[in-house]
């Protein structure tokens, strides 16, 4: 069987696209895996898959490239430019992801995600932790640049304190203008990516601790986004937006 899939990009953080409105496409990990692999497939760091809802416009079925599941910031972005090319919704959508449903608008070529609230995130003697829909260990460094993202992620990654399932871990250097630099080993990619949605919104509120506002303006290493939030008395947050550009790349069919 020959499945239709375009490749989308969201500063980097990569993704194959399967409009499977039709169910025909399965969920299975063997599969998803092989698709993802940069060598054997078409490569990406997850697989979107577009299904139907009885009363959202769409359902985000995400995988990372080792055929796990969480929530994906950027992947949830590309999904909105996905569907808007499909011509499933226009400007505004309310549509399903693992971590239950999420909004977004397009505006200016950009994707506005509307990220649930969070609680201020736990701030421990050498970093923060925040579960936004997927688990972020964050460390703020002087020179991220310079980090040894894979070899240390991994190690915080894989330690006893986030046993049994990981965490994402978020290397995070505070910049002039209200800016962070963000660099993101991800749990189920197991590698440093270009980009982490999630990283970089759970970075940016850990910066607020740190005297950031909002907006805080993110540069990661594919490419710049935004997150914009409201800060309550009580330092938890709301009104939450991670905000980038979404772009396809090509299409083409494999088979399965």
């Amino acid at each position: 069987m020959s499945i239709p899939f375009y490749k989308y990009q969201g500063t980097g953080n990569d993704f194959v696209m399967i409009d499977n409105r039709k169910g025909l496409f399965p969920h299975n990990t063997a599969i998803i895996s092989k698709i993802c692999n940069r060598k054997f497939g078409v490569g990406a760091d997850g697989l979107i898959l577009i299904e139907n809802h009885d009363s959202l416009d769409f359902e985000m079925v995400y995988f990372n490239a080792d055929g796990s599941q969480s929530l994906c910031g950027n992947g949830s972005r590309c999904a909105v430019s996905f569907a808007h090319f499909l011509k499933i919704i226009k400007d505004e959508t309310k549509f399903l992801t693992i971590d239950g449903p999420y909004e977004a608008n397009l505006k200016h070529d950009l994707v506005y995600l509307h990220m649930r609230d969070q609680q201020c995130p736990e701030k421990f003697d050498t970093h923060y932790f925040l579960n936004n829909g997927s688990p972020h260990h964050i460390e703020f460094v002087n020179q991220a640049e310079k980090q040894d993202v894979y070899q240390q992620g991994a190690a915080v990654r894989y330690s006893d304190v986030y046993q049994p399932n990981g965490t994402n871990v978020n290397f995070v250097e505070i910049k002039e203008n209200n800016t962070i630099y963000v660099r993101t080993y991800e749990r189920g990619v197991e590698d440093e990516t270009l980009s982490c949605g999630t990283g970089i919104t759970a970075s940016a509120l850990a910066a607020a601790d740190k005297g950031l506002s909002s907006p805080v303006a993110i540069e990661a290493k594919g490419g710049k986004l935004e997150v914009r939030f409201e800060q309550k008395a009580d330092h938890s947050f709301t009104n939450i937006w991670l905000i980038g550009p979404a772009e396809q790349v090509f299409s083409g069919q494999f088979d399965i």
